[in-house]
């Protein structure tokens, strides 16, 4: 069964840094694609003429730096191009210019906000990150092929648990129309999942699904068959891996097939500390949880921010080492980013995601305890406690720059080739 797996920022920075590299990475792909197209010479600058300025989201002025008169003595006399040559090289150039602006302006969008508070519509998956994951699926049979008429729908909690953590999964069939058709689980069992040669550690066992309003089912006879697992209580207390529920179904005498993935780990990583405290500090509003952190290590926080209406504003994000007993995690929303979106206060912290980054192994995490729905809402602030600046930096400077030459040569060039 496909896994959704949590938004995942890893260290220094995923959010911005993914946007980055795809500008530059698409600044590389048209520039290795394009079509060859020759430089021309410069020609003589009018008195007064200035070197074009581009103007950043920060609204500052940069001046695109020029090319070095090396560079442009090197360049064949454009004289000597036919008007046919000429309109193909002016073409070239153009379009070099449109895709060197896009590029630019995509990174400075990128840039606007720090990786730690960016808009809520960058990530769409993780507005409602508690969601139940609902597919619909064909019934296939274990040899692979498809029952006709029919399908299945199915729904599973969450992918990723730790300790003694519950997933629930439904299953029901359905005809084209909707309508509940008849189906027997005739047997479920939870195991794990082993690499091929490899000998199961944990032993399988017996799930109870059912459509008797029992064992995690909601309503009895309503079609919807459901259980709830909790491998920690189910014999995998030792095991840390992916752990399959595998159904057998039967819907009139036709044999069916089914399964569902978790990804397990027994660790308890760090438990939550009561309490969430808002601040208006380094010019950002900032939410402060506390936890009881057990295992020391890289720890990736997210949490939702909605305006007092209930709109979705902002995704926070805290993604740093920490070190074991009582520790701060500082969700922040930057200034920036609420005086462009001007929401109404309070803001309300919602939805907060935190797991235990293990890189190089797997699984790759050990998930915290969902603190799901509103955890605190903030005071009510008038917009000039906060920083209506964009971050700075060396990094932003340099891409800034670089993609400002790409500018500056496509614009050179085409001033050469003339109107």
């Amino acid at each position: 069964m496909p896994a959704r797996r949590p938004h995942h920022h890893q260290a220094g920075g995923a959010g911005r840094a993914a946007l980055v590299a795809v500008a530059l990475a698409a600044v590389l792909a048209w520039w290795l694609a394009a079509p060859s197209a020759a430089p021309v010479p410069p020609r003589a600058m009018a008195a007064g003429d200035a070197a074009p300025l581009l103007q950043t989201t920060a609204g500052e002025v940069a001046a695109l730096p020029a090319a070095s008169t090396a560079t442009a003595a090197a360049l064949p006399a454009a004289a000597g191009l036919s008007p046919a040559q000429r309109q193909e090289q002016i073409a070239l150039w153009r379009e070099r210019l449109e895709r060197a602006k896009t590029a630019l302006a995509n990174y400075q969008q990128a840039a606007r906000y720090p990786d730690s508070s960016r808009p809520i519509e960058e990530h769409p998956d993780q507005v409602r990150p508690f969601e139940p994951i609902a597919e619909d699926r064909a019934l296939r049979m274990p040899g692979g092929s498809v029952t006709p008429g029919v399908r299945l729908r199915t729904t599973q909690d969450r992918i990723f648990l730790a300790g003694l953590e519950t997933a629930r999964i439904t299953v029901a069939l359905v005809d084209a129309d909707g309508r509940p058709q008849p189906l027997r689980v005739t047997r479920a069992m939870l195991h794990e999942v082993t690499e091929p040669g490899r000998t199961a550690r944990t032993n399988e066992v017996a799930i109870d699904v059912n459509d008797r309003g029992s064992s995690g089912d909601l309503q009895a006879g309503d079609g919807v068959h459901s259980a709830v697992l909790q491998p920690g209580a189910q014999g995998f207390t030792d095991f840390a891996g992916t752990v399959r529920l595998t159904l057998h179904l039967d819907h009139a005498g036709q044999p069916g097939f089914l399964f569902f993935d978790l990804v397990y780990s027994p660790e308890l990583a760090a438990t939550w500390v009561p309490g969430v405290r808002d601040m208006a500090e380094g010019g950002d509003l900032r939410f402060v949880l506390q936890a009881d952190v057990r295992l020391p290590g890289r720890y990736v926080v997210s949490g939702r921010i909605d305006d007092a209406a209930g709109q979705p504003v902002a995704l926070a994000l805290f993604n740093a080492e920490l070190g074991g007993g009582r520790q701060a995690i500082v969700l922040p929303v930057a200034g920036r980013l609420l005086h462009d979106r001007q929401p109404a206060f309070p803001l309300r912290l919602r939805d907060v995601e935190a797991f235990l980054l293990k890189p190089d192994t797997f699984p790759d995490r050990v998930m915290l305890p969902r603190l799901a729905g509103v955890l605190h809402s903030s005071a009510v602030y008038t917009l000039d406690r906060f920083a209506n600046a964009e971050p700075g930096g060396d990094q932003r400077a340099r891409y800034l720059a670089e993609l400002g030459k790409d500018v500056r040569e496509a614009e050179q060039q085409l001033q050469q080739l003339g109107p």
